[in-house]
């Protein structure tokens, strides 16, 4: 096995017409900077949006989905507050406010003992029961995943469109969006987050980083 590790930011985003959207924008991870788009409509049907074929391949080789296309994928955040995401069809833009009590407790872990593995799994079944997500599991393929989360803000206006079209409202993720293992945050939010995904030697990984 080798561990390859994304250190960046999650975003989870509700709408009021039961589409769930999330954000997976990483500065750093084993192929350079990158964000992808994984979204569930209200049928269920699950749609990754990568930018590459190689980052497509590892994220849909690690989550599920029912459909992968390849697109630009490009994210702009003004004032450490307001983001904006183009991923055709999909447009979203998003403010977040100031941390809240999950934040502050997260931001009091040091980062070196935030990404551990045995302390993000001490802390699966509290994050399950508060937040409705979890901090580890098995994954497509063998892999097993570790969220550790070290910063989470409140994201408090979002518009999200398809193809031009409103998607609705800003409403909490549910049901639980079904990529695997673990969901995002019930609440709207933005996670500060260091993913590390431990993999099986084999051509798709040879030469990354962790």
């Amino acid at each position: 096995m080798r561990s390859l590790r994304f250190d960046g930011w999650i975003a989870g985003i509700g709408t009021t017409s039961g589409v769930r959207v999330v954000l997976g924008h990483w500065p750093r991870s084993p192929w350079g900077p990158f964000s992808d788009v994984m979204v569930e409509e209200a049928d269920g049907h699950r749609l990754l949006l990568a930018p590459t074929g190689e980052t497509a391949d590892f994220v849909a080789g690690t989550y599920v989905f029912d459909e992968v296309r390849v697109v630009p994928v490009e994210v702009r955040v003004a004032d450490r507050r307001h983001w904006t995401v183009t991923a055709p069809p999909i447009h979203l833009r998003f403010s977040t406010g100031r941390r809240n009590l999950p934040g502050l407790a997260l931001r009091a872990v040091p980062g070196r003992l935030a990404t551990r593995p045995d302390w993000i799994a001490l802390w699966d079944r509290p994050a399950r029961l508060l937040l409705g997500a979890r901090t580890h599991g098995s994954a497509r393929a063998g892999r097993h995943q570790w969220y550790g989360a070290r910063d989470l803000h409140p994201v408090t206006s979002a518009t999200v469109t398809c193809k031009g079209e409103s998607l609705g409202a800003l409403a909490p993720v549910e049901p639980p969006v079904r990529f695997g293992t673990g969901s995002t945050p019930r609440p709207p939010c933005l996670v500060r987050i260091t993913t590390t995904v431990a993999v099986e030697q084999d051509r798709s990984t040879t030469g990354a980083a962790s």
